[in-house]
């Protein structure tokens, strides 16, 4: 997956240079400085005296010298093991490094090693005991500067990034204007390689000091899709850059020395993507995942790179979980949940007998306690999965050794095994176990990985009885990942390694402590000012593994499974009803499809201005249409309820009630009569037949925000700090008699309530209070299930999705909240430059309308604005489901007209009439406003519409 992508790029810059050597070939905190053309002398002033033509590069702990002739080996000689540097020949025992003014340079030393003779990747040669070698440099003016630079080794570095600046000639354009300019290193797995970083108006650059392994590498910021801020050894100094979206391997990791250097060239790469490329948060992921648009799969690629984890860093390579517990069964049952392991539990956790034994040690270990002595994710454990593919990193990593033939990755089931049953063995899996290349479970380079004691050649790695081949475990493996077990469990596993239970109290009662070095924070290096001390610290930190980033601090929500998709927008009914005319039909809008709604919401975005009609002094506050279509009802400030008739387009009659400004209205089932909810404290009921009011439900201490009606119960939020359930006695034959209220519950809160909403079962209520917090009831228990302080100021309007699972807030602050129900948890944000004072939704897209008196939709799932559609000169109030029309004719496509409120100045949207159905009235600004609007799809042409 990422690390074989990441080896093949790796592969086409070898073909740059065609080198065998490697930076793999260096030490940790090792530094490549420069090459020379030389020959090594070999048996010098011997009959048998030959040069073996190649380079001598020079590191800050080594001498590397490289042949031409593959057939030779490569040649490191440490520095820490050499006893004397100088012309050959000279005696000079008094002194440790000796100027030569020949060509020729003498290393005498104590151990060498040697390195992919015939270009075979094995385990490096050593040979020990006092040795001469010599090497002759083409450039014999060389000599003296290259024992020079060995003579102040440990301070070459800094000396040259401070004496030598970005080339400008690498530059694209002669117009590009330099940004920023500063020093950094390039990381790449277990490497990293010093030089200068530069930023233009157009492109990223970075110069390798060394040159290798080629002059500049460089990143057109106009192809930049993703930009992370990342650890780096436990400080804040990495940036990683990705131009594509769907890959764990980026173009380019940069380590700085200063982390205000990483932030200003964040700062700066992520402001020109603001024009470009939208955001992408935890929170939009989860409600991608969780309404099925991402795979398990998809999601946690996505969650590691959120937490700081990468392919160019082994200590925080992406981790995903074991899901399968069952090797050893020739068939593999999907459907038993005995096939899977917990999910629950971390792998230190899922043996019992184990657990007991460690929790033991946990109870008598001094401060800071850890369970586990080791990770669940290491530099060792990744390239144990990956020898096969990647054995240079190996032996880098292990000092130009294979770990013991009976220790390597040989077995699926004897791996999972040991993380079961071993003392010290804890880890997970990698992504490359649920991805589609086989290459790092076959032994395809023939390479000479030993013998186990059994006398058996390590060779691909066995796999269970379950699966016939290669490729068919890798299938299985990702079918069990994205099975219905593993989607309803692997919340709990994410809590894990993600979210709440990573640290704290949850995490010890989860079992899920490790060691104080492999969390953030865990250690502040800057502090520490020995630097033998630091690098020792900084090794344990690298290659014991770290904890990812914490992304959730509250429990993470299930997954939700949608029971219908988005349709494509090409699709064939599309396509063929798009221009088609309406038929009439008897069905009426509520018998339409689930796809139909669907498709309806596809085409949300094609909607214009239709008819606008002015009705009232000041603003609409409510709007409820007839269940025949035939008439409209509308509430505003100018405390009037009006009668419109669709058919003549004229209004009917005007009452009021009060000298109150009216808030929100609905028609009562039969359409006899129509409730309005006035700023002066009541409910009024007006009879249609009799023309006059039948009724008035005096119930609040302070003006009634917004009243609905389900089931025969009336909902109704008021400024006096309540919501109020009421329970309305079966009315008489007449439109005249008079309605019987008893008030059922009562959900107090702190301050005054603004809006509110059922969810389609009426079993949940949702509110919005001045103060910003939105509030979720059980109506069952009348008790509150969460309540999130998610905006800054007044909630505008809240709506449940569909499904029930999620709830979406908008406030006064510009924000628009999709709040999780089962949790309370905040899982996505969206911020627009003006309030959004009403919308529709579906889970996905909405439909809002805002301060300035545009309709924007937005996509949810991509956190952007699709479209935005124009057509009042002031502002839109707020939105609520209504009945819709019993017997409207059935078009092609659902009816899609819209109905609004306008102002003078701003906007507020009032209505959406079918597929939306209708917007209600919320709490109003002070500027006058008379219109309602409607807007149409212009692909559709139904006969039903305002």
């Amino acid at each position: 997956m990422a690390f074989i992508r990441k080896k093949q790029r790796e592969r086409q810059l070898q073909l740059y240079s065609r080198e065998r050597f490697s930076l793999l070939l260096l030490n940790l905190e090792e530094y490549y400085f420069e090459q020379h053309s030389a020959n090594h002398i070999q048996h010098k002033g011997s009959q048998s005296e030959r040069k073996i033509r190649g380079s001598l590069k020079i590191c800050s702990k080594s001498v590397i010298f490289e042949p031409d002739a593959i057939s030779q080996p490569i040649i490191k000689i440490p520095l820490r093991d050499c006893i004397k540097i100088g012309k050959h020949g000279e005696n000079g025992a008094n002194r440790h490094f000796a100027k030569t003014l020949s060509g020729e340079i003498s290393l005498i030393f104590s151990q060498v090693y040697f390195i992919k003779e015939h270009n075979i990747v094995a385990p490096y040669k050593i040979e020990r005991g006092t040795m001469e070698y010599v090497f002759e440099l083409d450039v014999s003016g060389k000599v003296e500067d290259v024992v020079e630079t060995l003579l102040q080794i440990t301070a070459i570095l800094q000396s040259r990034l401070a004496r030598t600046s970005f080339d400008k000639n690498r530059f694209q354009s002669v117009s590009e204007k330099l940004h920023m300019e500063c020093k950094a290193e390039m990381v790449t797995p277990l490497v990293t390689n010093p030089g200068h970083v530069c930023i233009t108006d157009t492109t990223l650059y970075f110069q390798p000091l060394n040159g290798y392994p080629k002059p500049v590498v460089q990143i057109t910021l106009q192809d930049v899709r993703r930009v992370y801020r990342r650890r780096h050894g436990l400080m804040p100094l990495g940036l990683e850059v990705f131009c594509t979206e769907d890959d764990l391997c980026s173009d380019i990791y940069l380590k700085f020395y200063e982390p205000q250097d990483r932030d200003d060239l964040y700062f700066f790469i992520a402001t020109y993507l603001e024009h470009h490329v939208a955001e992408r948060t935890a929170e939009s992921y989860m409600l991608q995942w969780q309404r099925g648009h991402l795979s398990n799969y998809q999601y946690l690629l996505h969650l590691n790179t959120l937490a700081d984890r990468s392919c160019n860093d082994l200590s925080q390579y992406p981790v995903f979980p074991w899901v399968i517990s069952d090797y050893c069964s020739a068939e593999l049952d999907l459907s038993n949940p005995g096939t899977f392991r917990d999910l629950s539990k971390p792998v230190g956790a899922l043996n019992k007998e184990r657990l007991e034994r460690l929790l033991t040690r946990y109870q008598e270990m001094p401060e800071p306690k850890f369970m586990y002595g080791s990770h669940y994710s290491s530099p060792g454990y990744v390239l144990f999965y990956l020898v096969r593919i990647a054995p240079e990193y190996m032996l880098c990593l292990q000092n130009g050794r294979f770990d013991h033939a009976d220790r390597m990755f040989n077995s699926i089931a004897e791996t999972w095994r040991n993380c079961l049953d071993g003392a010290t063995d804890f880890k997970e899996l990698i992504p490359e176990f649920y991805g589609e290349d086989v290459s790092f479970l076959v032994n395809s380079l023939r390479l000479d990985l030993g013998k186990k004691q059994g006398g058996q050649l390590v060779e691909d790695v066995e796999l269970p009885p379950w699966a016939q081949s290669p490729e068919d475990f890798l299938q299985k493996s990702r079918d069990a990942l994205e099975s219905d077990h593993v989607s309803e469990h692997l919340h709990e596993w994410i809590d894990l390694v993600f979210g709440y239970k990573q640290k704290g109290r949850d995490a010890v009662e989860a079992h899920n402590v490790f060691h104080p070095l492999t969390y953030e924070g865990g250690v502040d290096l800057n502090s520490i000012e020995d630097p033998d001390e630091k690098v020792a610290l900084l090794t344990q930190i690298l290659e014991f593994g770290q904890t990812p980033k914490q992304l959730f601090v509250t429990p993470h929500p299930r997954r939700i499974t949608p029971k219908f998709k988005s349709l494509p927008q090409t699709s064939s009914y599309n396509a063929s009803t798009a221009d088609s005319p309406v038929s009439p039909g008897e069905e009426s809008f509520e018998d339409l499809t689930e796809e139909s709604r669907t498709l309806a919401w596809s085409n949300i975005t094609k909607l214009q201005l239709h008819e606008q009609h002015k009705i009232h002094k000041e603003a609409v506050t409510g709007i409820a249409v007839s269940g025949n279509g035939s008439s409209v009802f509308t509430t505003s400030h100018d405390s009037t309820l009006k009668m419109f008739s669709k058919e003549s387009k004229m209004l009917q009659r005007s009452i009021s009630f009060s000298n109150m400004a009216l808030s929100s209205c609905f028609l009562l089932p039969g359409d006899a009569t129509v409730a309005s909810s006035s700023w002066d404290n009541n409910i009024y009921f007006y009879s249609i037949a009799f023309g006059r009011r039948q009724d008035t439900l005096m119930g609040h201490d302070d003006a009634v925000s917004k009243i609905c009606w389900h089931d025969n119960r009336l909902y109704s939020a008021s400024w006096d700090s309540t919501v109020k359930v009421w329970s309305a006695l079966p009315a008489g034959t007449t439109g005249a008699q008079r309605l019987q209220f008893e008030l059922l519950a009562e959900l107090e809160h702190d301050v005054g309530v603004d809006t509110m909403s059922l969810n389609a079962a009426s079993a949940l209520l949702v509110s919005g209070t001045r103060e910003g917090a939105v509030n979720i009831w059980d109506l069952a228990t009348a008790t509150v299930l969460h309540q999130i302080p998610c905006h800054s100021g007044t909630v505008c309007h809240t709506a449940f999705s569909p499904d029930s699972r999620h709830v979406l807030s908008t406030g006064e602050d510009g924000s628009l909240n999709v709040i999780d129900v089962q949790t309370g948890m905040l899982i996505s944000s969206l911020t627009s430059a003006e309030p959004q004072r009403c919308f529709l939704w579906d889970g996905n897209s909405v439909l809002s309308g805002s301060q300035s008196g545009e309709l924007l939709v937005w996509d949810l799932l991509g956190a952007k604005i699709s479209e935005r559609i124009r057509g009042h000169t002031g502002e839109c109030p707020a939105a609520d489901p209504s009945p819709l029309p019993k017997r409207a004719p059935k078009p092609a496509f659902p009816p899609a007209g819209v109905l609004f409120s306008g102002r003078q100045r701003p906007v507020r949207p009032c209505a959406v009439v079918a597929p939306l159905q209708t917007l209600v009235g919320q709490r109003p600004a002070s500027l006058a406003s008379s219109r309602i609007w409607i807007y149409a799809d212009r692909r559709l042409t139904p006969k039903w519409k305002l």
